[in-house]
């Protein structure tokens, strides 16, 4: 049965319009800050298995720093690959700290 474990403090939290990396029970997770909201997704680049946590926002978009590939940190989705898609978490904020259903 799934449930929600702590990622991090909101004060760990990336700032807005950034990326950060997370390790929650030996799963890399990327954090994504945009636009104000969180969203958590695999850490790998579903791509060629990159560090999606270690990439960039642009657009709105989390942008792997290996080949470029962008997902959409709602739905996973690829703009470079319809085929592809990023897996994305359930998250939530409580008690000052970010959690995730894993």
């Amino acid at each position: 049965m799934s449930q929600f474990v702590r990622i991090c403090s909101v004060s760990e939290l990336p700032v807005t319009d950034e990326v950060g990396e997370f390790t929650v029970e030996g799963r890399t997770l990327c954090v994504a800050h945009i636009g104000g909201s969180i969203a958590v997704l695999d850490g790998t680049c579903p791509h060629e298995g990159g560090p999606l946590g270690e990439g960039i926002v642009e657009d709105g978009r989390v942008v792997c720093p290996c080949h470029g590939y962008s997902f959409d940190p709602r739905t996973g989705a690829s703009e470079q690959d319809s085929s592809m898609k990023a897996e994305v978490f359930e998250s939530k904020v409580e008690h000052g700290e970010l959690r995730v259903k894993l």
